[in-house]
């Protein structure tokens, strides 16, 4: 399983592309779930989709570690030519991540009533957001497990076999939306139960893509590990040690998209609806560039595995460049486009000239946070969660302060700790980089 291939810019980008597609498909999920709901049903239902999707990304994203986590241990064993560790991190994996899931199955009950008090759900909307929700809950086990597969695929630098599985989702998800809302008219529940059943294939595709990669004996491989290894209680130890790290980082930024919605709430209605139109922009172009940071996961994490002091630094480099120039394309292309955008998300007048004054501010995101995304990947390829863990913490408190320093000056200062929350980040990772080359090498 070992990949040969040399680092060099073309490789760079082969094993990055798929991903760039795969992440642009990611936002995708929720965009159809509000654009069919949008179109053949009616505004209860659409708004208790948009308040259901609000408080499971906050749910689920907190156990984005599945993913991130599993990249790095995986890619290291890879480089290390352990092929043994390899299978048994996808066992390891995929049980945690259905047992997670399965956990937050049984806890619903409880999550979606106090999700929704806590989002304060408007009575008109709350009974569809709750529908939604149910349904939701029966793929997390699903989309749980497909944190781990996704993260080992990328990992091993399998990125198209992982593209592959997220466009079956994807188009699962269309046909389902269309056939439960636009033909049997089931409104809310019937986007989250086709959202669900789209997890499900999603992770029926994934096993399928294991089997794939092991190859034709993938059984006899598996079976090879033996209890011993599996339940090997140093490899459980780090793979625990490091997703509990990387799920405080994940929440620490999940805290600061949080409290940056809810300083533009505190300015009024308008400032938060043209923050939200903005960040649709920030959203894509975040998850893009993380095709980048993503093959920086995989490429660091297989040169720490083989102890290749110049294969790391080189990985490191090459990435570096394409996530620069990446995130200038972006920035420019926010300021040409931007406008258009704003035009064709929202007719409000006091929210176009809103959006139209802050673009700029926009715009500059892709440009400053791609470092901090970048970062994200080497120190994920390196397994170095307490780094990652320390940086978003740091980051978290910075910009808290910073936001409270800015509020004089409106939507701006809300714009302007964002972006400084992404210098924070990328400084407080920046300058652990030497220890983690001393350290890992």
């Amino acid at each position: 399983m070992a990949d040969e291939r040399p680092i060099t810019r073309g490789a760079i980008f082969a094993q990055a592309w798929p991903i760039i597609l795969g992440q642009a498909l990611v936002p995708l999920v929720s965009v159809v779930d509000v654009a069919v709901i949008g179109r053949l049903s009616d505004g209860r239902n659409l708004g208790g989709v948009a308040l259901g999707t609000t408080i499971l990304n906050l749910v689920f994203w907190s156990f984005g570690f599945l993913r991130m986590g599993v990249t790095g241990i995986t890619a290291q064993a890879k480089g290390a030519r352990e092929d043994g560790e390899v299978c048994a991190t996808i066992l390891r994996s995929l049980a945690l991540g259905l047992g997670l899931g399965a956990m937050l199955l049984a806890l619903s009950p409880v999550i979606v009533p106090v999700g929704l008090h806590l989002m304060a759900a408007p009575a008109g909307v709350e009974g569809a957001a709750r529908d939604f929700l149910t349904m939701r809950f029966w793929g997390a086990p699903a989309a749980l497990g497909f944190y781990a597969i996704n993260g080992w695929l990328l990992g091993l630098g399998r990125t198209r076999l992982a593209l592959g599985v997220q466009a079956v989702m994807n188009g699962v998800n269309i046909g389902l939306d269309l056939l439960f809302v636009g033909a049997l008219g089931m409104g809310a529940r019937g986007v989250g139960l086709g959202t669900t059943l789209a997890e499900w294939s999603a992770l029926v595709g994934g096993i399928l893509a294991i089997a794939l990669v092991l190859g034709p004996n993938w059984r006899g491989q598996l079976r090879a590990i033996g209890r011993a290894r599996l339940f090997d209680m140093t490899a459980l130890r780090r793979l625990i040690v490091v997703n509990a790290d990387i799920m405080v980082r994940t929440l620490a930024l999940l805290a600061i998209f949080t409290w940056f919605t809810r300083s533009a709430a505190a300015l009024g209605p308008v400032p938060l609806a043209a923050n939200h139109v903005l960040m649709q922009m920030v959203s894509i172009s975040a998850f893009v560039l993380d095709g980048f940071a993503f093959t920086a996961e995989a490429r660091v994490g297989a040169a720490i595995g083989a102890r290749s002091r110049a294969t790391l630094l080189r990985a490191i480099r090459l990435t570096g460049e394409f996530s620069l120039a990446g995130g200038l394309l972006f920035s420019l292309a926010i300021l040409a486009l931007g406008g258009d955008a704003i035009a064709f998300l929202t007719h409000d007048a006091a929210i176009r000239a809103l959006a139209h004054a802050m673009l700029p501010y926009c715009a500059a995101v892709p440009l400053v946070g791609v470092a901090s995304w970048l970062l994200d990947g080497i120190f994920i390829g390196a397994i170095a969660g307490a780094t990652l863990r320390n940086a978003a913490v740091v980051a978290l408190g910075l910009y808290l302060l910073t936001d409270f320093a800015l509020k004089p000056l409106g939507d701006a200062g809300i714009w302007l700790a964002l972006l400084a929350s992404y210098a924070y980040r990328a400084l407080a990772l920046g300058v652990a980089v030497p220890a983690l080359l001393r350290r890992s090498l």
